[in-house]
Protein backbone atom coordinates (compact mmCIF):
# COMPACT_ATOMS: atom_id res chain seq x y z
CA UNK A 1 0.00 0.00 0.00
CA UNK A 2 1.45 3.68 -0.67
CA UNK A 3 -0.60 5.11 2.61
CA UNK A 4 2.94 4.79 4.16
CA UNK A 5 5.96 7.34 4.67
CA UNK A 6 9.11 5.27 5.22
CA UNK A 7 11.98 6.70 6.76
CA UNK A 8 15.16 7.09 5.24
CA UNK A 9 18.49 7.03 7.40
CA UNK A 10 21.28 8.84 6.58
CA UNK A 11 23.35 6.20 5.32
CA UNK A 12 27.12 6.16 5.51
CA UNK A 13 29.99 5.42 3.82
CA UNK A 14 30.53 1.53 2.84
CA UNK A 15 33.93 1.14 5.23
CA UNK A 16 36.84 -0.35 3.71
CA UNK A 17 38.22 -3.78 4.20
CA UNK A 18 42.05 -4.09 4.55
CA UNK A 19 42.30 -7.94 3.24
CA UNK A 20 45.23 -8.53 5.88
CA UNK A 21 47.21 -11.71 5.72
CA UNK A 22 44.95 -14.10 8.03
CA UNK A 23 41.62 -12.13 7.61
CA UNK A 24 38.29 -13.48 6.67
CA UNK A 25 37.88 -11.19 3.34
CA UNK A 26 41.30 -12.19 2.11
CA UNK A 27 40.50 -15.74 2.31
CA UNK A 28 37.05 -14.82 0.98
CA UNK A 29 38.28 -13.20 -2.44
CA UNK A 30 41.60 -15.51 -2.64
CA UNK A 31 38.94 -18.70 -3.27
CA UNK A 32 36.44 -16.55 -5.46
CA UNK A 33 39.46 -15.72 -7.70
CA UNK A 34 40.62 -19.80 -7.98
CA UNK A 35 36.75 -20.48 -8.84
CA UNK A 36 36.23 -17.81 -11.51
CA UNK A 37 39.62 -18.90 -12.61
CA UNK A 38 38.41 -22.48 -12.96
CA UNK A 39 35.34 -22.17 -14.86
CA UNK A 40 34.57 -20.09 -18.28
CA UNK A 41 31.79 -17.69 -17.77
CA UNK A 42 29.03 -17.63 -20.73
CA UNK A 43 27.80 -13.60 -20.60
CA UNK A 44 24.41 -13.48 -22.39
CA UNK A 45 22.66 -9.85 -22.91
CA UNK A 46 19.62 -9.36 -20.41
CA UNK A 47 17.01 -7.91 -22.31
CA UNK A 48 13.19 -7.82 -20.76
CA UNK A 49 14.27 -10.26 -17.92
CA UNK A 50 16.04 -12.73 -20.31
CA UNK A 51 19.21 -14.48 -21.12
CA UNK A 52 19.65 -13.97 -24.86
CA UNK A 53 22.43 -15.80 -26.62
CA UNK A 54 23.62 -15.59 -29.88
CA UNK A 55 25.75 -17.26 -32.58
CA UNK A 56 28.60 -14.91 -32.14
CA UNK A 57 30.68 -15.28 -29.13
CA UNK A 58 33.98 -13.02 -27.84
CA UNK A 59 36.24 -14.74 -25.76
CA UNK A 60 37.13 -12.46 -22.73
CA UNK A 61 40.69 -12.37 -21.12
CA UNK A 62 42.36 -10.75 -18.20
CA UNK A 63 44.58 -7.94 -19.48
CA UNK A 64 47.13 -9.19 -17.08
CA UNK A 65 47.09 -12.60 -17.87
CA UNK A 66 46.00 -13.12 -21.93
CA UNK A 67 46.62 -16.92 -22.06
CA UNK A 68 43.70 -17.70 -19.33
CA UNK A 69 40.51 -17.43 -21.13
CA UNK A 70 37.57 -15.99 -18.18
CA UNK A 71 34.94 -16.25 -20.37
CA UNK A 72 32.92 -15.07 -24.23
CA UNK A 73 30.00 -12.81 -24.42
CA UNK A 74 27.36 -13.02 -26.93
CA UNK A 75 27.11 -10.06 -29.36
CA UNK A 76 24.39 -8.29 -30.72
CA UNK A 77 23.00 -7.50 -33.59
CA UNK A 78 20.48 -4.30 -34.66
CA UNK A 79 17.66 -6.75 -33.45
CA UNK A 80 18.42 -6.56 -29.92
CA UNK A 81 18.60 -2.85 -29.68
CA UNK A 82 15.60 -2.56 -31.29
CA UNK A 83 14.40 -5.16 -28.89
CA UNK A 84 15.68 -3.61 -25.43
CA UNK A 85 13.93 -0.58 -26.41
CA UNK A 86 10.63 -2.21 -27.09
CA UNK A 87 11.17 -4.25 -23.34
CA UNK A 88 12.03 -0.30 -21.60
CA UNK A 89 8.98 1.03 -22.94
CA UNK A 90 6.42 -1.91 -22.49
CA UNK A 91 7.53 -1.64 -18.67
CA UNK A 92 7.92 2.13 -18.33
CA UNK A 93 4.10 2.92 -16.97
CA UNK A 94 4.05 0.39 -14.10
CA UNK A 95 7.94 1.28 -13.13
CA UNK A 96 7.19 4.96 -13.22
CA UNK A 97 3.41 4.85 -10.94
CA UNK A 98 5.25 2.12 -8.41
CA UNK A 99 5.73 3.79 -4.75
CA UNK A 100 9.18 5.40 -5.18
CA UNK A 101 9.80 3.79 -1.67
CA UNK A 102 9.29 0.65 -2.79
CA UNK A 103 11.59 0.92 -5.74
CA UNK A 104 14.13 2.60 -3.52
CA UNK A 105 13.88 -1.06 -1.62
CA UNK A 106 15.33 -2.63 -4.49
CA UNK A 107 18.31 -0.50 -4.76
CA UNK A 108 18.80 -0.73 -1.13
CA UNK A 109 18.69 -4.11 -1.08
CA UNK A 110 20.98 -4.50 -4.02
CA UNK A 111 23.61 -2.04 -1.60
CA UNK A 112 23.54 -4.90 0.97
CA UNK A 113 23.96 -7.68 -1.44
CA UNK A 114 27.02 -5.91 -3.14
CA UNK A 115 28.55 -5.42 0.29
CA UNK A 116 27.98 -8.61 1.77
CA UNK A 117 27.53 -12.00 0.14
CA UNK A 118 28.57 -10.71 -3.40
CA UNK A 119 31.96 -8.81 -1.91
CA UNK A 120 34.28 -11.18 -2.71
CA UNK A 121 32.43 -12.01 -6.05
CA UNK A 122 31.95 -8.22 -7.37
CA UNK A 123 35.60 -7.98 -6.14
CA UNK A 124 37.07 -10.59 -7.82
CA UNK A 125 34.87 -10.03 -11.10
CA UNK A 126 36.76 -6.17 -11.43
CA UNK A 127 40.14 -7.90 -10.66
CA UNK A 128 40.11 -10.52 -13.02
CA UNK A 129 38.00 -8.31 -16.16
CA UNK A 130 39.99 -4.89 -15.12
CA UNK A 131 43.24 -5.44 -13.46
CA UNK A 132 42.80 -3.80 -10.64
CA UNK A 133 44.74 -4.61 -7.19
CA UNK A 134 42.55 -5.65 -4.27
CA UNK A 135 42.31 -2.00 -2.75
CA UNK A 136 41.17 -0.56 -6.07
CA UNK A 137 38.72 -2.82 -7.03
CA UNK A 138 37.01 -2.89 -3.36
CA UNK A 139 37.21 0.97 -3.14
CA UNK A 140 35.31 0.85 -6.78
CA UNK A 141 33.03 -1.99 -6.73
CA UNK A 142 32.14 -2.64 -3.41
CA UNK A 143 32.07 0.92 -1.82
CA UNK A 144 31.91 3.61 -4.39
CA UNK A 145 29.02 1.02 -5.18
CA UNK A 146 26.78 0.35 -2.46
CA UNK A 147 27.25 4.35 -1.49
CA UNK A 148 26.35 5.50 -4.79
CA UNK A 149 22.82 2.84 -4.02
CA UNK A 150 22.51 3.74 -0.42
CA UNK A 151 23.12 7.84 -0.79
CA UNK A 152 20.84 7.95 -4.48
CA UNK A 153 17.90 6.50 -2.09
CA UNK A 154 18.54 9.32 0.56
CA UNK A 155 18.87 12.23 -1.86
CA UNK A 156 15.70 11.08 -4.28
CA UNK A 157 14.02 11.28 -0.80
CA UNK A 158 15.09 14.57 -0.35
CA UNK A 159 14.32 15.28 -3.75
CA UNK A 160 10.37 14.11 -3.09
CA UNK A 161 10.53 15.53 -0.13
CA UNK A 162 10.96 19.02 -1.36
CA UNK A 163 7.63 20.70 -1.92
CA UNK A 164 6.79 24.46 -2.95
CA UNK A 165 4.76 26.81 -0.57
CA UNK A 166 1.00 26.53 -0.10
CA UNK A 167 -1.51 29.08 1.32
CA UNK A 168 -4.78 28.99 2.99
CA UNK A 169 -7.48 27.57 0.79
CA UNK A 170 -5.01 26.09 -1.88
CA UNK A 171 -2.73 23.52 -1.64
CA UNK A 172 0.51 23.36 -4.07
CA UNK A 173 2.40 20.16 -4.53
CA UNK A 174 5.62 18.95 -6.77
CA UNK A 175 5.39 15.98 -8.72
CA UNK A 176 8.64 14.36 -9.55
CA UNK A 177 7.74 12.69 -12.85
CA UNK A 178 10.12 10.37 -14.41
CA UNK A 179 11.32 11.01 -18.16
CA UNK A 180 9.19 10.15 -20.95
CA UNK A 181 10.65 7.47 -22.96
CA UNK A 182 13.70 5.44 -21.68
CA UNK A 183 17.31 6.44 -21.04
CA UNK A 184 20.56 5.34 -22.81
CA UNK A 185 23.43 4.41 -20.21
CA UNK A 186 26.76 4.51 -21.84
CA UNK A 187 29.33 3.01 -19.21
CA UNK A 188 32.98 2.91 -19.60
CA UNK A 189 35.91 0.00 -18.07
CA UNK A 190 37.49 1.45 -15.58
CA UNK A 191 34.91 1.98 -12.49
CA UNK A 192 32.57 -0.96 -12.08
CA UNK A 193 30.55 1.34 -9.67
CA UNK A 194 30.26 3.93 -12.55
CA UNK A 195 28.99 1.18 -14.75
CA UNK A 196 26.44 0.49 -12.14
CA UNK A 197 25.24 3.97 -11.62
CA UNK A 198 24.60 5.39 -14.76
CA UNK A 199 21.63 3.03 -15.67
CA UNK A 200 20.30 2.65 -11.94
CA UNK A 201 20.24 6.50 -10.71
CA UNK A 202 17.19 7.06 -13.91
CA UNK A 203 16.14 4.26 -12.73
CA UNK A 204 15.49 4.76 -8.74
CA UNK A 205 13.75 7.79 -10.38
CA UNK A 206 11.40 5.73 -12.14
CA UNK A 207 12.85 5.74 -15.90
CA UNK A 208 13.50 2.71 -17.88
CA UNK A 209 17.13 2.16 -19.64
CA UNK A 210 18.97 0.67 -22.46
CA UNK A 211 22.46 0.03 -20.83
CA UNK A 212 25.19 -0.81 -23.27
CA UNK A 213 28.57 -1.41 -20.91
CA UNK A 214 32.04 -1.35 -22.60
CA UNK A 215 33.07 -4.62 -24.01
CA UNK A 216 36.39 -4.40 -21.78
CA UNK A 217 34.19 -4.73 -18.77
CA UNK A 218 31.36 -6.93 -19.61
CA UNK A 219 32.48 -10.01 -17.21
CA UNK A 220 31.86 -7.25 -14.24
CA UNK A 221 28.93 -5.82 -15.71
CA UNK A 222 26.81 -9.48 -15.81
CA UNK A 223 28.08 -9.69 -11.91
CA UNK A 224 25.81 -6.57 -11.80
CA UNK A 225 23.20 -7.87 -13.04
CA UNK A 226 22.94 -10.50 -11.43
CA UNK A 227 22.85 -8.59 -7.96
CA UNK A 228 19.76 -6.63 -9.64
CA UNK A 229 18.15 -9.84 -10.33
CA UNK A 230 18.30 -11.01 -7.17
CA UNK A 231 17.56 -7.57 -5.52
CA UNK A 232 13.88 -8.29 -7.81
CA UNK A 233 14.94 -5.29 -10.51
CA UNK A 234 11.91 -6.23 -12.38
CA UNK A 235 11.86 -7.37 -16.09
CA UNK A 236 12.52 -5.04 -18.90
CA UNK A 237 13.29 -1.67 -16.56
CA UNK A 238 17.32 -2.33 -17.93
CA UNK A 239 17.92 -3.54 -20.42
CA UNK A 240 21.91 -4.89 -21.32
CA UNK A 241 22.77 -4.88 -24.61
CA UNK A 242 26.60 -5.91 -26.08
CA UNK A 243 26.14 -4.13 -29.99
CA UNK A 244 28.33 -2.39 -32.15
CA UNK A 245 28.83 1.21 -30.46
CA UNK A 246 28.13 3.16 -33.21
CA UNK A 247 25.10 0.86 -34.43
CA UNK A 248 23.35 0.90 -31.03
CA UNK A 249 23.57 4.95 -30.68
CA UNK A 250 22.17 5.56 -34.54
CA UNK A 251 19.31 3.48 -33.54
CA UNK A 252 18.97 4.82 -29.77
CA UNK A 253 19.21 8.56 -30.83
CA UNK A 254 16.84 8.55 -33.96
CA UNK A 255 14.23 6.95 -31.55
CA UNK A 256 11.04 9.64 -30.73
CA UNK A 257 10.96 8.15 -27.40
CA UNK A 258 14.73 8.56 -26.54
CA UNK A 259 14.00 10.94 -23.43
CA UNK A 260 18.25 11.28 -22.32
CA UNK A 261 21.48 9.85 -22.27
CA UNK A 262 23.75 9.47 -19.00
CA UNK A 263 27.23 8.81 -20.29
CA UNK A 264 30.80 8.13 -18.87
CA UNK A 265 34.05 7.91 -21.91
CA UNK A 266 35.58 9.78 -24.35
CA UNK A 267 35.23 13.76 -25.22
CA UNK A 268 35.32 12.90 -29.01
CA UNK A 269 32.29 9.81 -28.41
CA UNK A 270 30.51 12.51 -26.02
CA UNK A 271 30.63 15.27 -28.63
CA UNK A 272 29.47 12.70 -31.25
CA UNK A 273 26.58 12.13 -29.26
CA UNK A 274 25.48 15.55 -28.80
CA UNK A 275 26.24 16.15 -32.11
CA UNK A 276 23.63 13.54 -33.00
CA UNK A 277 20.81 14.48 -30.96
CA UNK A 278 21.18 17.62 -32.34
CA UNK A 279 20.47 16.83 -35.97
CA UNK A 280 17.49 14.84 -34.43
CA UNK A 281 15.59 17.13 -32.62
CA UNK A 282 12.61 17.07 -34.55
CA UNK A 283 11.99 13.18 -34.12
CA UNK A 284 11.61 13.46 -30.25
CA UNK A 285 8.70 13.58 -27.91
CA UNK A 286 10.49 15.84 -25.19
CA UNK A 287 14.18 17.28 -25.24
CA UNK A 288 16.47 14.77 -24.13
CA UNK A 289 18.89 15.33 -20.95
CA UNK A 290 22.41 15.23 -21.79
CA UNK A 291 24.48 14.22 -18.95
CA UNK A 292 27.81 13.14 -18.86
CA UNK A 293 31.17 13.22 -17.91
CA UNK A 294 34.44 12.65 -19.92
CA UNK A 295 37.96 13.13 -20.00
CA UNK A 296 40.34 15.14 -17.65
CA UNK A 297 44.12 16.33 -18.18
CA UNK A 298 44.17 16.82 -14.59
CA UNK A 299 47.06 18.61 -11.90
CA UNK A 300 48.84 18.66 -8.88
CA UNK A 301 50.24 22.23 -8.15
CA UNK A 302 52.90 22.50 -5.38
CA UNK A 303 53.91 25.45 -3.78
CA UNK A 304 57.45 26.25 -2.23
CA UNK A 305 56.10 25.59 1.47
CA UNK A 306 54.48 22.08 0.50
CA UNK A 307 55.32 19.11 2.67
CA UNK A 308 57.31 16.99 0.54
CA UNK A 309 56.52 13.78 1.75
CA UNK A 310 52.73 15.14 1.38
CA UNK A 311 53.52 15.97 -2.07
CA UNK A 312 55.11 12.97 -3.57
CA UNK A 313 52.49 10.63 -1.81
CA UNK A 314 49.67 12.93 -4.00
CA UNK A 315 51.59 12.61 -6.92
CA UNK A 316 52.66 8.75 -7.09
CA UNK A 317 49.04 8.08 -6.22
CA UNK A 318 47.47 10.42 -7.77
CA UNK A 319 49.51 9.17 -11.56
CA UNK A 320 50.07 5.48 -10.98
CA UNK A 321 46.81 3.94 -9.12
CA UNK A 322 44.78 1.61 -11.21
CA UNK A 323 47.65 2.28 -13.98
CA UNK A 324 46.22 5.89 -14.36
CA UNK A 325 43.59 4.51 -15.86
CA UNK A 326 40.99 7.47 -14.09
CA UNK A 327 39.17 10.20 -15.74
CA UNK A 328 41.02 12.26 -12.38
CA UNK A 329 44.38 10.92 -12.42
CA UNK A 330 47.60 13.17 -12.26
CA UNK A 331 48.78 13.38 -15.60
CA UNK A 332 50.85 16.52 -14.96
CA UNK A 333 52.34 17.92 -11.91
CA UNK A 334 54.04 21.47 -11.69
CA UNK A 335 56.67 21.83 -8.87
CA UNK A 336 59.05 24.75 -7.88
CA UNK A 337 62.42 24.30 -8.26
CA UNK A 338 63.35 25.27 -4.37
CA UNK A 339 61.79 21.60 -3.81
CA UNK A 340 62.64 19.76 -6.60
CA UNK A 341 65.25 17.71 -5.80
CA UNK A 342 63.97 16.43 -2.61
CA UNK A 343 60.61 15.76 -3.68
CA UNK A 344 62.47 13.60 -6.96
CA UNK A 345 64.59 11.63 -4.42
CA UNK A 346 61.54 11.00 -2.38
CA UNK A 347 59.55 9.76 -5.34
CA UNK A 348 62.38 7.67 -6.77
CA UNK A 349 62.82 5.73 -3.79
CA UNK A 350 59.12 4.63 -3.88
CA UNK A 351 59.11 3.73 -7.51
CA UNK A 352 61.81 1.60 -7.14
CA UNK A 353 59.27 -0.60 -5.02
CA UNK A 354 56.47 -0.80 -7.15
CA UNK A 355 55.59 -3.80 -7.96
CA UNK A 356 53.63 -4.24 -11.73
CA UNK A 357 52.37 -7.57 -12.32
CA UNK A 358 49.51 -10.01 -11.85
CA UNK A 359 46.51 -8.41 -9.65
CA UNK A 360 46.15 -11.63 -7.82
CA UNK A 361 49.22 -11.08 -5.98
CA UNK A 362 48.00 -8.96 -3.55
CA UNK A 363 51.59 -7.33 -3.71
CA UNK A 364 50.99 -5.63 -6.75
CA UNK A 365 50.39 -2.03 -6.98
CA UNK A 366 49.98 -1.86 -10.56
CA UNK A 367 48.27 -4.02 -12.93
CA UNK A 368 47.96 -3.91 -16.79
CA UNK A 369 46.43 -1.73 -18.97
CA UNK A 370 42.82 -2.48 -20.19
CA UNK A 371 43.44 -3.60 -23.93
CA UNK A 372 45.67 -3.88 -27.00
CA UNK A 373 44.80 -0.77 -28.08
CA UNK A 374 45.13 1.46 -24.93
CA UNK A 375 48.44 0.11 -24.94
CA UNK A 376 49.39 1.01 -28.09
CA UNK A 377 48.03 4.32 -27.92
CA UNK A 378 50.06 4.89 -24.32
CA UNK A 379 53.08 3.56 -26.16
CA UNK A 380 52.73 5.89 -28.89
CA UNK A 381 52.75 8.78 -26.35
CA UNK A 382 55.89 7.56 -24.70
CA UNK A 383 57.60 7.18 -28.07
CA UNK A 384 56.78 10.36 -28.56
CA UNK A 385 58.29 11.91 -25.43
CA UNK A 386 61.47 10.01 -26.01
CA UNK A 387 61.64 11.81 -29.64
CA UNK A 388 61.32 15.19 -27.78
CA UNK A 389 64.75 16.45 -27.16
CA UNK A 390 62.69 18.90 -24.24
CA UNK A 391 61.88 15.78 -22.68
CA UNK A 392 64.24 13.20 -19.90
CA UNK A 393 62.62 10.59 -19.10
CA UNK A 394 63.29 10.28 -15.37
CA UNK A 395 61.76 6.59 -14.23
CA UNK A 396 60.04 3.60 -16.30
CA UNK A 397 59.04 4.01 -20.28
CA UNK A 398 59.12 0.77 -20.56
CA UNK A 399 56.22 -1.71 -22.06
CA UNK A 400 55.60 -5.34 -22.82
CA UNK A 401 52.73 -7.42 -23.77
CA UNK A 402 54.05 -10.99 -23.92
CA UNK A 403 52.09 -11.64 -20.55
CA UNK A 404 49.55 -9.46 -20.42
CA UNK A 405 49.49 -5.09 -21.67
CA UNK A 406 52.29 -4.18 -19.27
CA UNK A 407 53.17 -0.70 -18.76
CA UNK A 408 55.59 0.73 -16.20
CA UNK A 409 54.73 3.94 -14.44
CA UNK A 410 56.76 6.70 -16.72
CA UNK A 411 57.77 10.21 -15.51
CA UNK A 412 58.77 12.61 -17.62
CA UNK A 413 60.67 15.79 -17.15
CA UNK A 414 59.98 18.04 -19.21
CA UNK A 415 61.43 22.03 -20.30
CA UNK A 416 58.31 22.70 -22.62
CA UNK A 417 54.51 23.17 -20.35
CA UNK A 418 53.07 22.84 -23.52
CA UNK A 419 54.22 19.68 -24.56
CA UNK A 420 52.12 16.62 -26.39
CA UNK A 421 52.14 14.79 -22.99
CA UNK A 422 51.11 18.35 -20.81
CA UNK A 423 48.31 18.92 -22.72
CA UNK A 424 46.68 15.36 -24.20
CA UNK A 425 45.03 13.05 -22.06
CA UNK A 426 46.79 9.75 -21.92
CA UNK A 427 44.89 7.68 -19.83
CA UNK A 428 47.70 5.38 -18.46
CA UNK A 429 50.56 5.31 -16.15
CA UNK A 430 52.38 7.96 -17.71
CA UNK A 431 53.23 11.52 -15.56
CA UNK A 432 55.19 14.73 -17.25
CA UNK A 433 56.55 17.41 -14.58
CA UNK A 434 57.40 21.13 -14.76
CA UNK A 435 59.56 22.20 -12.84
CA UNK A 436 59.32 26.42 -12.71
CA UNK A 437 61.79 28.75 -11.67
CA UNK A 438 60.31 29.48 -8.47
CA UNK A 439 62.75 32.74 -8.21
CA UNK A 440 61.89 33.86 -12.08
CA UNK A 441 58.35 32.52 -12.61
CA UNK A 442 55.22 33.86 -10.71
CA UNK A 443 53.09 32.08 -9.06
CA UNK A 444 50.41 33.99 -11.11
CA UNK A 445 52.03 33.25 -13.98
CA UNK A 446 51.95 29.44 -13.23
CA UNK A 447 48.37 29.86 -12.52
CA UNK A 448 47.60 31.33 -15.74
CA UNK A 449 49.57 28.76 -17.24
CA UNK A 450 47.36 25.58 -15.62
CA UNK A 451 44.20 27.16 -16.40
CA UNK A 452 45.11 27.75 -20.52
CA UNK A 453 47.08 24.24 -20.71
CA UNK A 454 44.16 21.88 -21.26
CA UNK A 455 40.77 21.84 -22.51
CA UNK A 456 39.58 19.62 -19.83
CA UNK A 457 38.49 21.21 -16.29
CA UNK A 458 38.05 17.79 -13.77
CA UNK A 459 39.90 17.33 -11.32
CA UNK A 460 42.86 19.25 -9.71
CA UNK A 461 44.92 19.28 -6.84
CA UNK A 462 47.63 22.13 -4.40
CA UNK A 463 50.12 20.79 -2.19
CA UNK A 464 51.12 23.74 0.21
CA UNK A 465 51.41 24.80 3.64
CA UNK A 466 51.23 28.73 3.30
CA UNK A 467 47.42 29.66 4.54
CA UNK A 468 47.53 32.95 1.89
CA UNK A 469 49.20 30.80 -0.77
CA UNK A 470 46.37 28.34 -0.40
CA UNK A 471 43.44 30.99 -0.65
CA UNK A 472 45.45 32.60 -3.66
CA UNK A 473 45.36 29.36 -5.87
CA UNK A 474 41.82 28.15 -4.37
CA UNK A 475 40.43 31.66 -6.40
CA UNK A 476 42.93 31.50 -9.09
CA UNK A 477 42.47 28.01 -10.20
CA UNK A 478 38.27 28.25 -9.69
CA UNK A 479 37.54 27.02 -13.14
CA UNK A 480 40.07 24.55 -13.84
CA UNK A 481 38.40 21.53 -12.48
CA UNK A 482 34.62 20.10 -10.77
CA UNK A 483 36.70 18.76 -7.71
CA UNK A 484 39.84 20.01 -5.99
CA UNK A 485 41.77 19.24 -3.63
CA UNK A 486 43.50 21.12 -1.29
CA UNK A 487 47.21 18.79 0.39
CA UNK A 488 45.93 15.66 -1.24
CA UNK A 489 45.90 13.82 -4.22
CA UNK A 490 43.58 14.49 -7.37
CA UNK A 491 41.68 11.33 -7.00
CA UNK A 492 39.58 9.14 -4.66
CA UNK A 493 36.22 11.41 -4.99
CA UNK A 494 34.08 9.56 -2.04
CA UNK A 495 29.73 9.57 -2.44
CA UNK A 496 28.31 11.79 -0.31
CA UNK A 497 31.51 13.89 0.53
CA UNK A 498 33.28 15.02 -2.93
CA UNK A 499 30.29 14.60 -5.74
CA UNK A 500 31.96 14.29 -8.84
CA UNK A 501 32.34 15.70 -11.96
CA UNK A 502 33.68 18.59 -14.10
CA UNK A 503 33.25 21.35 -16.99
CA UNK A 504 34.43 22.55 -19.82
CA UNK A 505 35.31 19.39 -22.30
CA UNK A 506 35.17 17.39 -18.80
CA UNK A 507 31.36 16.86 -19.04
CA UNK A 508 28.04 18.78 -18.11
CA UNK A 509 29.05 18.57 -14.32
CA UNK A 510 25.97 16.95 -13.13
CA UNK A 511 27.68 15.70 -9.98
CA UNK A 512 27.20 11.69 -10.08
CA UNK A 513 26.06 10.71 -6.58
CA UNK A 514 23.91 13.59 -5.56
CA UNK A 515 20.92 15.53 -5.62
CA UNK A 516 22.11 17.56 -9.20
CA UNK A 517 22.48 14.28 -11.21
CA UNK A 518 19.20 12.19 -9.98
CA UNK A 519 16.92 16.20 -11.02
CA UNK A 520 18.03 15.31 -14.47
CA UNK A 521 16.43 12.19 -14.74
CA UNK A 522 13.06 13.61 -13.29
CA UNK A 523 10.54 16.40 -15.07
CA UNK A 524 8.64 17.98 -12.38
CA UNK A 525 4.68 18.71 -12.60
CA UNK A 526 3.27 21.47 -10.69
CA UNK A 527 -0.34 20.50 -9.18
CA UNK A 528 -2.42 23.52 -7.59
CA UNK A 529 -5.88 22.54 -6.00
CA UNK A 530 -8.08 25.12 -4.97
CA UNK A 531 -10.82 24.28 -2.29
CA UNK A 532 -12.64 27.41 -2.90
CA UNK A 533 -12.53 28.51 -6.06
CA UNK A 534 -13.83 31.68 -7.61
CA UNK A 535 -17.49 31.19 -9.12
CA UNK A 536 -17.54 34.34 -11.20
CA UNK A 537 -15.08 36.19 -13.39
CA UNK A 538 -15.40 39.77 -11.76
CA UNK A 539 -12.65 41.63 -9.17
CA UNK A 540 -13.54 43.50 -6.39
CA UNK A 541 -11.93 46.44 -8.16
CA UNK A 542 -14.14 46.58 -10.65
CA UNK A 543 -16.84 47.46 -8.13
CA UNK A 544 -18.72 51.13 -8.74
CA UNK A 545 -17.24 53.99 -6.36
Amino acid sequence: MPNKIVSIVIPENEPIKDYLPGSSERKALKEELKRRKSVVYDIPMFINGKEVRTDETIDLYPPHELSHKIGYYHKGKKEHVHQAIDAALSARAQWANMHWEDRANIFLKAADLISGPYRASINAATMLAQSKNVYQAEIDAVCEFADFLRFNVHFASEIYREQPISVPNIRNTMEYRPLEGFVYAITPFNFTAIAGNLPLAPALMGNVVVWKPSFTQLYSAWTVMEILREAGLPDGIINMVFTDPIETSAIILSHPEFSGVHFTGSTGVFNSLWKMIGENLDKYRSYPRIVGETGGKDYILAHKSADIDVLSTAILRGAFEYQGQKCSACSRAYIPKSIWDKTWEKMYAALKTFKVGNVEDFSVIMGAVISEDSYKRIGNYIAHAKENPNNIIMYGGGYDKKIGYFVEPTVILTKDPKSVTMTEEIFGPVLTIYVYDDEVESLDSIVELIDNTSAYALTGAIIAHDTYVIEKLKLGLTNTSGNFYINDKCTGAVVGQQPFGGARKSGTNDKAGSKWNLLRWVSPRTVKENFTPPKYYTYPYMSEE
